[in-house]
């Protein structure tokens, strides 16, 4: 079992730099292809499409989800219930992980992480925190808190967060409830909202969203997609969840009035119509919980996925028949969607899932990471062809 802290194991401290090196090494060969109770990871059952293979980026990572990539490659990871942050370093570059550095324990759900100028960013449920200068740092990280104005509900308060092309940090408060109209006691529940790198000038962007956990823009016309998780107690096929996309700042997607863009919600569905809100431009499978999305914008992959949407479906649990546990991908032509279809699936099997897919996240190489929240693993697709 791989120690998080190794830097600070008095054992460590005591050995010579060559034998530390053999021992960072000796433990990564431990755990890879394994979760973090020593278990073999199914790979074996994950289906794609021909060329393409999954193989483990890092594994014994506990509850790893949101991803964030550094300037110097190193890969952060936020989690939720383990409450820590992880910096993952691949240092000889051959696309597994090396090293596995603790920079935070003890946090109220830490899932969102986002990189920019040398600093990450971390968010709790009602914090967000700034290590400036970490990836030289990872030793010794020290972090400083930069806006704790957020509410402190926990139900749907855990945060994905990342830059726009704008340079503001986008970060969401999720409704604090299953459906509930809360916007005149607090207008900041059910939005997107952004703020400055320092924390400062906080503003709702989008509205009338349930809880998003992924978002990001799209590569040519800079609009923000992003994901959400419809309400639950409708029935197995009611409501779909959502792929939604922004045109302007204050577009309103109708939580709690109206689900999946035609569905009134039978508490709140009279208070306001369905035309008043901007619609998904793709309906995703119902409780597929679609969490982590991304444009695909590296070359690896045949041309055909260039500026295509892959989509982390965490998996269902307000179903009588399970659904999601996969990795989708939603084509495009131009700003519409034109199919929904299966990319990577198998952590699934029958009514078991053995893994949960969370984010994905395209690396400089074009493969594409996934992070499992269940087997505590990192995998990395590829193309071979």
């Amino acid at each position: 079992m791989i120690d998080h802290a190794m830097p600070n194991h008095p054992a460590r401290r005591a050995l010579s730099t060559c034998v530390l090196t053999i021992v960072t090494c000796l433990g990564c060969a431990a755990y890879r292809g394994t979760d973090a109770s020593g278990a073999a990871l199914a790979l074996d059952t994950i289906k794609l499409p021909p060329g393409f293979a999954i193989d483990v980026f890092a594994s014994g990572v506990d509850n790893a989800r949101s991803l964030a990539l550094g300037d110097n490659g190193t890969l952060f990871v936020g989690t939720r219930t383990a409450g820590k942050v992880y910096a993952i370093v691949d240092a000889n570059r051959d696309h597994r992980a090396d090293r596995v550095v603790t920079l935070a324990s003890g946090w109220n759900m830490p899932n969102g992480v986002a990189f920019r100028d040398g600093a990450l960013y971390v968010a709790e449920v009602s914090r967000v925190h700034r290590f400036d200068d970490i990836e030289r740092t990872l030793d010794r990280p020290s972090s400083r808190v930069i806006n704790e104005s957020f509410p402190t509900d926990r139900h749907h308060g855990w945060k994905f967060i990342a830059f726009g092309p704008d340079g503001w940090l986008y970060v969401p408060v999720g409704a604090p409830c299953n459906v509930c109209d809360r916007r005149a006691a607090d207008r900041r529940y059910a939005t997107i909202m952004r703020m400055k790198p320092d924390g400062s000038a906080p503003e709702i962007y989008a509205e009338g969203v349930r809880n998003t956990v992924g978002f990001t823009w799209h590569p040519a016309t800079r609009a923000l997609w992003f994901t959400e998780n419809g309400r639950d107690m409708m029935g197995d096929d009611v409501p779909p969840d959502e792929l939604n996309v922004t045109t302007r700042p204050g577009q309103d997607y109708g939580f709690p009035y109206c689900h999946g863009g035609t569905i009134p919600d039978p508490e709140f569905g009279k208070a306001r119509p369905c035309a008043d809100f901007v619609p998904p431009v793709q309906r995703l499978g119902p409780h597929v919980a679609a969490l982590g999305v991304r444009f695909y914008t590296g070359t690896m992959f045949p041309p055909r996925y260039r500026h295509q949407v892959f989509i982390a479906e965490h998996g269902s649990w307000n179903r009588t028949k399970k659904i999601g546990y996969r990795v989708t991908l939603v084509r495009l032509e131009g700003d519409k969607a034109v199919s929904y279809e299966p990319f990577a699936e198998g952590w699934l099997q029958g009514e078991r899932a053995w893994g949960r897919p969370v984010d994905v996240l395209v690396m400089p190489d074009g493969a594409l990471l996934v992070s499992d929240d269940e087997a505590d693993a990192i995998y990395r697709i590829t193309y071979r062809g």
